[in-house]
């Protein structure tokens, strides 16, 4: 499991839903519950249950033979022809849908599910008035963080909570594209291409094996976390309290070599997200390969659509921050 990385996945409920639990062993080979090891019986007694010589144990009939009263080799059982039970031993074995078990194609159906609940819920804030639209990014922001914690330690994963939350970061991701598109015309679809390209491009790197979350990656990606969440809270005090002017704080305010502090922090952070996803994509990885409950396919979805969410809002920031210094 890769640790370190989304905690949807890093809960106790997923990881705990993808691993097996440790076979006990009992030492210097003994059997439990008192048997003695190595088959062997009490003194005096004949072992592995063999009756003497001569005699059939456990009262079962000589080789070749049937049980007084049961059909013999190769008879079919009673109500079925011989062409029945061929067909039933043909057939092919269950596979982990028909188990209940996890699959690639039920974690691609329910992420599909909330993409398309996060496309309905931004689609609305397209035909309200601005006014209207700009709360709805501000009630979907709070709504979406506060369901986000829901479910994120909820001990079972719950389909509507987490379409809802879905729905909540469509108001949020529709009014900030609405916002920054009106001021720099064309940013929203580039984001959503952008995003696309990246989710893609991350996906066939990860099929190929070129790119996986080993444990030096896995501490370079914590380490930049922990620096751009400090940078993002430093930056969000300095907003609120009125400390910097521009609508992107110090990320346009500050230049390195005349190019805004906002360029280089945006291309740090959509690496993280990118990242981020082939964490996600071993994470699920790992849950089909163990057999993970066919429940856990939505905390699945849910983490995708989070991490989609991140960086897509990475990407028409840091697009509007390149816009905005032409």
């Amino acid at each position: 499991m890769a640790l370190g990385g989304n905690p949807i996945f890093n809960g106790k409920n997923f990881r705990g839903a993808t691993q097996a639990p440790p076979v006990p062993a009992h030492p210097y080979g003994q059997n439990p519950y008192g048997q003695n090891p190595y088959g062997q019986n009490p003194y005096g007694q004949n072992p592995y249950g063999q009756a003497p010589y001569g005699q059939n144990p456990y009262g079962q009939a000589p080789y070749g033979q049937a049980p007084q009263g049961q059909p013999g080799w190769g008879t079919p059982p009673q109500g079925m022809s011989r062409e029945q039970l061929e067909q039933m031993y043909n057939r092919p074995a269950a596979g982990p849908a028909d188990t209940g078990r996890m699959t690639f194609d039920d974690v691609i159906i329910k992420t599909a599910a909330c993409l398309a609940v996060v496309v309905l819920g931004a689609a609305v804030t397209l035909f309200v008035p601005m006014g209207t639209a700009s709360l709805l990014m501000i009630v979907g922001a709070l709504g979406g963080f506060v369901l986000a914690l829901v479910n994120t330690f909820k001990k079972q994963p719950s389909p509507a909570l987490i379409l809802a939350y879905a729905g909540l970061e469509g108001f949020f991701l529709g009014g900030l594209t609405r916002i920054l598109d009106g001021m720099f015309p064309g940013v929203g679809l580039q984001a959503v291409i952008g995003t696309v390209a990246v989710t893609g491009v991350t996906l066939l790197l990860f099929k190929s094996g070129k790119v996986r979350a080993t444990p030096k990656a896995m501490r370079f990606f914590m380490i930049a976390l922990i620096g751009y969440a400090v940078f993002a809270l430093i930056n969000m005090v300095m907003m609120w309290t009125g400390a910097v002017d521009s609508p992107f704080g110090l990320r346009t305010e500050v230049e390195i070599l005349g190019i805004p502090l906002g360029v280089f922090i945006g291309l740090l952070a959509i690496g993280l997200a990118a990242f981020s996803l082939i964490m996600d994509f071993t994470s699920i990885e790992e849950g089909v390969r163990a057999g993970a409950p066919e429940r856990y396919s939505w905390t699945a979805a849910f983490g995708l659509t989070v991490t989609l969410v991140w960086l897509y809002v990475e990407i028409i920031r840091l697009l509007a921050i390149l816009r905005g210094d032409d």
